[in-house]
C-alpha cells in the first residue's frame, strides 16, 4: 500500500458546522472533491485519491457527543 499523507503542516484549516444535522466539516485548505471513508464512530475521513492525502474530516453527531461526554 502506498503511503498516505495526513498532515504536513497545513497552513489553512477551514470548518463549517451544520447545526440542523449536527455535523462538523473540517477541511485542510479549501474544501475540494474527495472520497469519503467511514472509519467508524461517526468519523468520515475525506481523502484525495489523486494526491494520496487526507483533505478533511466529517464528524457526525458532534453536539450529541459533547453533551454526552460532559454529562458523564
Amino acid at each position: 500500500m502506498d503511503a498516505v499523507r495526513i498532515l504536513e503542516r497545513p497552513t489553512n484549516i477551514t470548518w463549517d458546522y451544520d447545526e440542523d444535522a449536527d455535523v462538523l466539516y473540517l477541511s485542510i485548505g479549501e474544501p475540494r472533491p474527495a472520497v469519503g471513508l467511514d472509519i467508524g464512530d461517526g468519523v468520515v475521513v475525506r481523502y484525495d485519491e489523486a494526491q494520496g492525502e487526507v483533505v478533511g474530516l466529517t464528524l457526525l453527531g458532534l453536539r450529541a457527543r459533547l453533551l454526552k461526554s460532559l454529562a458523564g
